[in-house]
């Protein structure tokens, strides 16, 4: 993600939030009534906008979404979204909603909001509930969307992102006549009419037909979610009853899943959906479950290493643990420590002179490399170094940094500890999994 432009204005007093602004009928009317509610300047209100880059007239969208923003006085940024992988385009509607919520969390994060409100309303809510209905969706996904939950935030000091959807209760027709009462202007996107995406089709064709054979059929399948979504809070309880020694620190030992599953085939189901859902992943189907559960017979048997590729995840299987694994690369940061702090660093003038003459680089390993990063130890290859702290080897592929051709920092491990010091200014390498895009 990339390329931003923001609108500078004063701020105003109060707790900052966000509305995701797409340029259509359901977030104008969202942003309308938060600002015409915000009459005592009781929230700092932001406006964000995904940019898929997609369709030729999305720069049209992000220009009427900015100007929107500018007429209501309020805060404006946006995120560009690079969609162009060749390999994914059958899957570019999943791809496209993992990147926004990502950018979304991006943009809160940079900004210190805690609650991002989604304009979803309760047609959404039927087509989500119909589109996992055709893929055979158990309780959690025809739950649908629900009213709030937490968005998953990469700082690692973020108190937290909450995602609100205030208008899932109020059907299209209601915005509508809204929008018309306060003489409301949005743009239609040309895909919601396009039957040969899902969503659209459902949209189109299927809705209209159930409203024909029963009326309210939009606001009973909304109901349904509800209730369910009820049902799914109380399988969750039972999850983490179930998983009490199975979930650790947000993995699974996969032994006594797999003890539980010959037990209670359904109770393990449930405690591995919900460890899924933690991680914010989606609802596998019952031929991948239950692949997945071969797979773990096979890898108990032999104690081997699996994969399994899972919503743009990996799931690894390490030394009888099963953990989610972000497939993104990352990047080395040098971070500036504060001079008064009496953490170890490199120095600040050593690193830049190397860098000015282009003496910074990044290898691969090779498979000799040694590094001493305690005092008084001897110099260790990394191989030991990653088997003393218990590496699993997909996080042993960072790239390993050197300065002067001297290997400085290795992810996971630590730094050469010759070369640090707790005097004057001092940087420190670190290796980010997920950079700030």
């Amino acid at each position: 993600m990339a390329s931003s432009r923001k609108l500078q204005q004063s701020p105003k007093p109060g707790q900052p939030i966000a509305v995701a602004l797409s340029g259509g009928l359901d977030s104008v009317v969202l942003l309308d009534t938060v600002c015409r509610a915000n009459t005592k300047n009781k929230y700092q209100i932001y406006a964000f906008h995904i940019h898929h880059g997609l369709q030729k007239v999305a720069d049209d969208w992000l220009i009427f979404c900015e100007k929107m923003a500018k007429k209501y006085n309020i805060h404006f940024d946006f995120r560009l979204l690079h969609l162009t992988d060749p390999k994914a385009q059958s899957n570019v509607e999943s791809r496209a909603r993992v990147a926004r919520y990502e950018a979304f969390a991006d943009l809160c994060e940079e900004y210190g909001i805690q609650d991002l409100l989604l304009a979803h309303h309760q047609n959404d809510q039927a087509e989500t509930v119909l589109l996992q209905m055709l893929r055979g969706s158990g309780v959690a996904g025809l739950s649908g969307m629900p009213q709030s939950r937490a968005l998953r935030s990469g700082a690692q000091n973020n108190p937290g992102i909450t995602l609100w959807r205030p208008l899932l209760n109020q059907s299209r027709q209601e915005l509508e006549a809204y929008a018309k009462e306060h003489k409301l202007k949005w743009i239609e996107d040309p895909t919601n009419q396009d039957i040969k995406y899902r969503r659209s089709a459902i949209r189109q064709k299927i809705i209209p037909a159930l409203e024909k054979i029963q009326p309210g059929a939009i606001a009973n399948m909304a109901r349904s979610a509800e209730l369910l979504g009820d049902a799914q809070a109380l399988l969750n309880r039972l999850a983490v009853q179930d998983g009490k020694n199975i979930l650790n620190q947000g993995r699974i030992k996969a032994h006594a899943l797999s003890e539980l599953a010959q037990a209670d085939l359904p109770a393990a189901n449930n405690v591995l959906r919900y460890w899924l859902q933690t991680h914010q992943l989606a609802m596998p189907s019952q031929d991948r479950l239950q692949a997945w559960w071969r797979d773990l017979l096979i890898a108990k048997a032999d104690n081997s290493q699996l994969e399994w590729l899972h919503d743009e995840k990996s799931i690894r299987l390490w030394r009888g643990v099963l953990q989610v694994v972000n497939l993104e690369a990352g990047c080395w940061v040098l971070k500036a420590l504060p001079t008064n702090s009496k953490q170890l660093g490199l120095p600040e003038d050593w690193v830049t002179l190397a860098h000015e003459n282009d003496q910074i680089s990044l290898r691969e390993r090779l498979g000799a490399e040694k590094i001493q990063i305690k005092p008084n130890t001897p110099r260790k290859t990394l191989k030991n170094l990653y088997q003393e702290a218990d590496i699993p080897p997909w996080e042993r592929n960072a790239p390993l940094l050197y300065i002067n051709d001297e290997l400085i920092a290795v992810a996971g491990i630590g730094l050469s500890y010759p070369h640090l010091t707790v005097k004057g200014r001092r940087v420190l390498p670190k290796w980010v999994q997920n950079p700030v895009k």
